[in-house]
């Protein structure tokens, strides 16, 4: 079964990535084979289409809520129908996940798969990552990658990176680019892509990843527009950084030892570099017992932070995890401390690799604890270092307290991974962002106030706008280091829906599905922490949307037909990062 053309075509409009991968199948054989495609995705994404075509014939696969597609497919088991299940292997990597699909053809037979996801590309610490994964298996004739951007805002730097580039294979990169456009093609011949003119082996398995930036002038942000459809971009640059109060909760129970708190410590290290002076810190380590460094926070002097070092050093792991009473101690801390700078964020971060064993034990009421006693006052970040923690309960509790969860992967590089989140919640510079728009104007509207922006990040704002609007007024109000903002723009509809006419690679509707991916991804996401009731409401909306812009979410699966005779249908869901 040889894989002859191999084609991944993705175009960005303005952040939000469209990707199409045709993988064209021939069976050389002279008896029927299995042939398999298999794709790599980043976690964010959507699929939101997939269809075989063998000998001519279409066989799509068909988006339906979860529990009818699973009664389909059950129904066509019990009829002696043999059914396969297309499953996305359950989440494999930190951005990845699997799409797996195989079909048994005919000699001589070709079989033409295609798979197409969206996603909303994130901006952090300063850019954003296209990340497209490769792993042919084989060498393929026909082997490409189209990569088209287009911001209208104008592209401020642009980098292609690959984990598997020799000198040959830079040769077949090419990258062309003017200031709101650019294309990346990346088609190696067979030879360019071998590992050595000798074997039959490719070099291609590992990723290749686009990293940009765009320009960004206006101080309100920038608005653009489709179809009725808005989306704001808000990204203010070079703004002093807020002050902040941190403090660090520490697991050093038994299962820590070894690797992982060699990594914390590493880690922890680095980031005392990081502090800057104006910021005020603390350590809380904890096993069955809370230890507290200091018992109130100090200010990130060269000397304090040199003897936090010092005591980070000494960390090592025994006993067992009591992750309540250490959560109620950094509140206390947080609590008692005077003469914090009243323009200030603060910070709780709860690093634990395991289930709370010690002290309270039931994690609804660690919440239900945890909720009270910070009273919405100080954000919880939340990272689960390998896969013994519970998930779900630390990102219901981070997303409950103003903050968010983060995995972090048994690696060689979980120091760094520890690092990089930290860099993304060092620098907060505005506080209680408001983004307003016209109620009369607009329905629909995505999340719209922000607790915290932290510099490198962007904030996004889409909804719909009524069909007699010409001009979109926009007011953004906050806190910065100094003072409070207020800040003014409008938007004229005529000539922002210009911007697009043109762009003949646009698929039209693309801001109206960027604002169902956004509004379905932060449904989900309040689902998380809310109320049974509350819960079903959020997930029923979140369905509707799914279903009506066909995307494959936690709540949707896909339904693939085969040719009669062979293992029916395929089912595929969309693993979450909680499982």
């Amino acid at each position: 079964v040889e894989i002859y053309s191999l084609h991944v075509d993705c175009k960005v409009t303005s952040r939000f990535a469209h990707t199409v991968i045709t993988s064209k199948i021939v069976n050389r054989a002279n008896e029927s084979r299995e042939a398999t495609f298999e794709v790599e995705l980043p976690k964010t994404a959507f699929i939101t289409n997939f269809s075989m075509s063998i000998d001519g014939k279409v066989y799509p696969g068909i988006i339906k809520e979860k529990a009818s597609a699973q009664k389909e497919y059950d129904t066509a088991v019990s009829h002696g129908q043999s059914a396969g299940l297309v499953k996305y292997v359950a989440v494999l990597s930190r951005k990845l996940e699997q799409f797996h699909v195989s079909v048994s053809i005919a000699a001589a037979s070709k079989v033409t798969f295609e798979l197409t996801y969206e996603e909303l590309l994130k901006r952090q610490l300063g850019k954003f990552e296209l990340l497209i994964k490769v792993r042919p298996k084989q060498l393929v004739k026909h082997f490409q990658i189209d990569v088209h951007i287009f911001e209208p805002q104008g592209i401020r730097f642009l980098e292609t990176d690959s984990t598997f580039m020799t000198n040959e294979l830079t040769e077949a990169l090419t990258q062309v680019q003017n200031e709101t456009k650019a294309h990346i093609l990346f088609k190696p011949t067979v030879d360019q892509q071998k590992i050595n003119p000798a074997l039959d082996e490719t070099l291609l398995n590992g990723d290749f990843v686009v990293r940009y930036d765009v320009k960004r002038d206006a101080t309100a942000g920038d608005i653009q527009i489709v179809n009725g459809y808005f989306v704001h971009y808000f990204a203010p640059r070079e703004m002093p950084a807020l002050p902040k109060n941190v403090i660090f909760v520490i697991d050093r129970s038994g299962s820590m030892a070894g690797r992982k708190i060699e990594q914390t410590r590493d880690a922890l290290l680095k980031v005392l570099q990081d502090l800057r002076p104006e910021d005020r810190f603390s350590f809380i380590t904890f096993n069955s017992k809370v230890a507290q460094w200091k018992s109130s926070l100090l200010q990130a002097t060269a000397e304090n932070a040199a003897s936090a070092a010092r005591f980070v050093q000494t960390l090592s792991a025994s006993g067992g995890t009591d992750i309540n009473r250490a959560l109620l101690t950094a509140v206390s801390v947080l609590d008692k401390s005077e003469r914090l700078p009243e323009r200030s964020v603060s910070m709780i971060i709860l690093l634990t690799d395991g289930q709370p064993t010690a002290g309270e034990s039931n994690v609804e009421v660690i919440q239900e604890n945890i909720q009270k006693a910070v009273n919405g006052r100080y954000a919880l970040f939340c990272l689960g270092f390998g896969f013994d923690v519970s998930y779900r309960f630390l990102e219901k509790m981070a997303l409950s307290n103003g903050g968010i969860a983060r995995r972090i992967y048994e690696n060689a590089d979980a120091a760094l991974q520890l690092q990089g989140f930290y860099q993304e919640v060092a620098t907060p510079i505005l506080m209680r962002i408001e983004m307003q728009y016209p109620e009369n104007a607009v329905e629909g509207l995505t999340k719209n106030n922000f607790e915290l922006f932290f510099e490198g990040s962007e904030i996004i704002v889409s909804g719909k706008i009524s069909n007699d609007l010409h001009l979109l007024p926009v007011e953004i109000k906050a806190q910065s280091h100094a003072s409070d903002l207020t800040l003014k723009e409008e938007a004229n509809v005529k000539e922002k829906e210009q911007v697009f006419q043109n762009q003949s690679y646009i698929f039209g509707n693309f801001i109206e599905r960027l604002w169902a991916y956004l509004t379905i991804q932060q449904l989900l996401e309040k689902s998380i922490s809310a109320q049974e009731e509350d819960q079903k409401t959020l997930e029923a909306q979140a369905l509707e949307l799914s279903l009506r812009f066909s995307f494959v979410t936690p709540l949707t699966s896909m339904v693939v037909t085969k040719p009669a005779g062979q293992q029916q249908t395929e089912l595929a869901n969309k693993p979450t990062e909680a499982g």
